[in-house]
């Protein structure tokens, strides 16, 4: 897929749903995005890796050991986010970016803008956290 997207181009609702340019648009937004956790990530293993020596105070290891199980945890939380990414990126390319995976309605622009990855509509989504809430509350 090549278009051209003009400079600061934003999907408007006014386009017809899901055209070229806003499947472009939300392709070169997954893969920026994917790339600054690909970049973080290294940042992190590189620092983890350096940090090889224990520190002599048991305070200091505890806390140090404490900082890299917070990192890791992230780290484990951005891998299943570039898991969603590349998704979103087969569903760009398949033609069923947009569209709920429940219902097959418009997932809607304003949603994608704030969540490319978004696989539900607000409606579908809702109804997935009230069920949800409600398990929980048994």
């Amino acid at each position: 897929m090549s278009v051209k997207l003009p400079r600061g181009y934003e999907p408007s609702e006014k386009e017809k749903y899901m055209c070229p340019r806003q499947l472009e648009f939300f392709r070169r937004e997954l893969l920026r995005r994917r790339a600054e956790l690909i970049e973080e990530s290294s940042h992190t293993l590189q620092n983890l890796q350096e940090e090889t020596t224990p520190a002599p105070d048991l305070a200091d290891r505890a806390a140090t050991e404490t900082d890299r199980a917070l990192e890791l945890r992230t780290r484990d939380r951005e891998r299943k986010l570039i898991a969603k990414i590349d998704a979103a990126l087969r569903r760009i390319e398949d033609g069923s970016y947009g569209y709920c995976e429940e219902t097959g309605e418009l997932i809607g622009i304003r949603r994608l803008i704030a969540r490319p990855i978004a696989t539900l509509s607000i409606e579908a989504q809702e109804r997935h956290e009230r069920i949800e809430r409600s398990h929980r509350d048994d």
